[in-house]
């Protein structure tokens, strides 16, 4: 492992203004000359007590003693200028209004005469994005060799195909970062399995390896639960003969061995390399399938839980304001146990049953299951969030709604997106038989259709609509670089690679996406110029605090109402949307919104309303937004 970090901690930064932000920087080496780092009693006691529930007693006080070691040289890289910064942080300011998050492969964006890191560097510096986004989640940029990214051959390197790490700081002195721990599973091309092969006794425990393939009975693998078809178990020949491998995703990706207390070693030292390296947050790939169980589904294990939380822990002693990201694509119920006690795992889960539901809103122009399900959507502490996603690089999941809407309307949802032009991939389910799994597509297609002939303005307000509802909702919004960008389709893509998730991963050339922004009236500027202005708003407005209160209006099946509170209560802001096709008239009681304001204003529409007998009457156009704040709350701000 190389160790020759140089700038690379993100700590906090002042959310009043984000010109203030400033990325602290490690040693390049770790300073042995200090005292070394005391994990305090208790934590490590804690600490303790999850080795000891993963692996006994013995190998607990061996592999804490180890654990200590990886933690006190991490320490040894801060100055003490981070050391004391960090005694200052706040957890329940970890995220505010101001975080958005923009999603990207390391190599969408092509330009000339410069690494694909180095365009992306480029590009994320334009007006309109850098002062929406202050996040940047670039996904997997390490070598690998399949899955775009999420078969690792090497954990600590760039891929020299993107760039390097130099391109990784230099971007992170603009923006936070989003490293992905892909932790589940490691390629079989990578030199750690190959020496697994040649049996050598460093890597004999990497992978979970049988000599038959009747070592998992048919009962064992039909409770299994899997997000793909393939054949759990894989042929490797071995120099010991041949051995049949654990592999959830792919033949190609190779899960790792948890119930090795080196692996876990060696993964938590990863991690922390990602820290010193820019990661402010750290999106736990696949983490459902970590560890596996003969005889269980093998998914939400107690096990998995507790390394979570002792990623927590070891956050929590060494770099207190990294959070941890779990990528969990499962029932809602079953996602949201990540959190935990809302203190002790996963600081942000993604909201996966937010963006079927948004579809559904949209194909039957109908919010009401939306709203009933926001309105008792609960957060459980305010050091916790969600991540409020519509579309990602892979594609719309719909395991989070399996729970919250009856399965004809999930039917409905993906017979509709098919007619849209999309494809839908499939998993094993927990009686051994195929259910679909996720919506290809992308976010424009899948709520456009793609070969109807409406007026484009009509599609792009449609679009924006949809995709300001991530925007108003309690949580911190993260749009993927195609959804920004309003991309159609790329179905030459799929039947090129045979691999469906490839319609939403179209690589573009920097010079023609420039060019289209600065034609106001293609459509992707109209997209980026109406998503960027909505996204200005947002990252200025405190009711959006992720700790803000939310209430949600059932005004009509016609309009997604939320009312936003800053935590404070100092702030107000009623956010609209018109879910229809059609004009909608609406007047909605003061009362109703606990607010007896006479007079508010539009920042969406740049207009005002006046409420009129105790009632805001608001006509919205099809698919408009309106975002209403009290005048005299508008009046504080302009006067602050």
């Amino acid at each position: 492992m190389e160790n020759s970090e140089s700038r690379d901690y993100s700590g906090s930064y002042s959310r009043k203004n984000s010109s203030e932000w400033v990325r602290l920087g490690y040693y390049a080496q770790p300073d042995y000359s200090r005292p070394l780092l005391e994990i305090p009693g208790k934590t490590r006691e804690r600490m303790l007590g999850r080795l000891r529930f993963l692996y006994g007693e013995t190998e607990a006080e061996k592999y804490i003693l180890e654990l200590e070691r990886i933690l006190r040289v991490h320490h040894a890289h801060k100055p003490q200028k981070m050391i004391d910064h960090e005694k200052g942080f706040d957890p329940q300011n970890r995220f505010t209004e101001q975080d958005m998050i923009l999603i990207t492969y390391g190599d969408l964006l092509r330009g000339e005469d410069r690494s694909p890191l180095a365009c992306l560097d480029d590009f994320v510096q334009r007006p309109g994005l850098r002062d929406v986004f202050n996040t940047l989640h670039i996904l997997p940029f390490f070598p690998y060799s399949s899955d775009k990214g999420f078969s690792v051959t090497d954990f600590q390197s760039v891929d020299p195909n993107l760039g390097s790490w130099q391109d990784i700081e230099d971007i992170g002195e603009r923006y936070q970062l989003m490293f992905d721990g892909v932790l589940n599973h490691i390629s079989s091309k990578s030199p750690a399995f190959q020496e697994f092969l040649n049996g050598s006794p460093y890597f004999k425990d990497i992978a979970i390896a049988y000599k038959s393939r009747e070592a998992l009975t048919p009962e064992q693998r039909k409770i299994i639960v899997r997000p793909r078809t393939s054949d759990l178990l894989t042929k490797f020949r071995t120099i010991e003969g041949d051995r049949y491998v654990w592999t959830t995703f792919s033949a190609d990706q190779i899960d790792l061995n948890y119930k090795s207390p080196d692996v876990l070693m060696f993964i938590i030292d990863t991690m922390l390399l990602y820290v010193r390296r820019g990661a402010d947050i750290l999106r736990l790939d696949a983490v459902t399938y970590l560890w596996t169980e003969p005889g269980t589904p093998s998914v939400h294990l107690e096990q998995t839980h507790e390394i979570i939380k002792l990623l927590r822990d070891v956050f929590n002693v060494v770099a207190p304001w990294a959070a941890v990201l779990t990528e969990t694509n499962v029932p809602h119920e079953e996602n949201v146990s990540y959190f935990g006690n809302g203190h002790d795992e996963a600081q942000m889960v993604y909201n996966f049953a937010l963006p079927p539901l948004v579809l559904h809103t949209f194909y039957r122009e109908d919010a009401t299951a939306l709203s009933r399900w926001v309105k008792d959507l609960k957060y459980i502490s305010d050091s916790t969030t969600f991540l409020n996603i519509l579309d990602t690089h892979d594609g719309i999941g719909l395991m989070g709604v399996r729970d919250i809407l009856p399965k004809e309307d999930i039917d409905f949802i993906i017979q509709t997106a098919r007619e849209h032009g999309a494809f839908v991939s499939y998993k094993t389910g927990k009686d051994g038989k195929n259910e679909p799994y996720e919506i290809n597509a992308t976010w424009f297609s899948a709520i456009n259709h793609e070969s109807g002939d409406e007026d484009l303005s009509l599609q792009v307000k449609r679009f924006v609509a949809s995709r300001s509802i991530a925007l108003a909702l309690r949580g911190v919004p993260a749009i993927y670089l195609h959804g920004l960008i309003g991309t159609r389709n790329d179905i030459d893509a799929v039947l090129r690679t045979k691999s469906k998730r490839d319609i939403n991963r179209k690589v573009i050339e920097e010079q023609s996406i420039v060019q289209k922004m600065e034609n106001r009236d293609s459509k992707l500027a109209q997209v980026a110029r109406q998503l960027s202005w909505i996204g200005s708003i947002r990252v200025r407005q405190c009711a959006f605090h992720p700790n803000g209160a939310q209430r949600v209006l059932m005004i009509s099946p016609d309009i997604f109402a939320v009312l936003r509170i800053s935590p404070e209560g100092d702030q107000h802001v009623l956010a609209l949307t018109n879910v229809t096709g059609s004009v909608c008239k609406i007047g909605i009681p003061l009362s109703d919104l606990g607010v007896d304001r006479g007079h508010w204003y539009d920042f969406v529409g740049k207009r005002g309303w006046i409420a009129k007998d105790g009632k805001l009457g608001v006509t919205l156009q099809p698919y408009d937004v309106c975002w209403l704040i009290p005048f005299d709350e508008l009046e504080e701000i302009i006067e602050s």
